[in-house]
């Protein structure tokens, strides 16, 4: 079933969802208009898709920001990975904030904002990075701060991206990305952030997706275990037999 999302009479809020209010703040001129426009068309699928995969115990509040400029971009992500705008030039969007408290499931200024190029992508392509986002917006309050990266991207890619068309089984990646593989601006970027779904994928399709959340409550969850003392925990096979398929 598709989600419907409410539409708002004058200034009152978007809702979408389990009653979760959308707030836009667009800074980027009409072009940014069009896409807060376009994000608002397409959150309640967004919502929808988070939501069946993590539950619905989560911010009932989603604020979107829109930029005007690669600087800007980089300055309002900077509750990150700094400030670079050569960093992010490759990111049509990121998920911030201003403090996370993991063991207090407490989270202050959060926000999605999209880089100024983002109102080029087409619909499934800004479909898939605001599920994206929005996963790592719903998981901050249950993500330690040092959690893996490898799998929270991974997780998030998985909730947002459509299972391919190939009638091939889920295949575990070669190795695993480091941080460094997944903040290189070009192509590796992308190719890190495959491996990192591919493995959530992999998971997904061989233990079930409960399991893949289960897994990332255990290894990147406050108070987390290694991912390699996870695996076994949570799927019942080390994690060298689990990528070797």
């Amino acid at each position: 079933m598709l989600a419907v999302a409410a539409w708002p009479e004058a200034d009152a809020p978007l809702i979408v969802g389990d009653h979760r209010s959308v707030v836009v703040d667009n800074h980027g001129g009409p072009r940014g208009a069009a896409l807060l426009g376009r994000v608002e068309a397409n959150i309640g699928d967004a919502v929808e898709a988070v939501e069946a995969f993590w539950g619905t115990d989560w911010a009932s509040r989603i604020e979107v920001t829109a930029t005007g400029s690669d600087r800007q971009f980089a300055a309002l992500a900077n509750g990150a990975r700094g400030a670079d705008v050569e960093q992010w030039s490759d990111v049509a969007a990121v998920a911030v904030a201003d403090r996370v408290d993991p063991e207090r499931r407490q989270v202050s200024g959060q926000r999605i904002v999209f880089a100024p190029g983002a109102d080029a992508m087409s619909t499934p392509a800004l479909r898939i990075v605001l599920t994206h986002e929005l996963f790592h917006y719903a998981a901050r309050a249950d993500t330690a701060l040092d959690a893996p990266r490898w799998l929270t991207e991974g997780v998030a890619d998985f909730v947002a991206r459509p299972a391919p068309d190939s009638a091939r089984a889920p295949v575990p990646p070669v190795a695993l990305p480091s941080d460094a593989d997944l903040d290189a601006p070009g192509p590796g970027r992308a190719q890190a952030y495959d491996r990192a779904w591919e493995f959530a994928r992999y998971v997904a399709a061989r233990f079930g997706a409960a399991k893949l959340r289960e897994l990332y409550a255990s290894a990147c969850g406050p108070g987390h275990v290694d991912p390699s003392v996870a695996v076994p925990l949570v799927l019942g096979v080390d994690l060298a037999d689990l990528l070797a398929g």
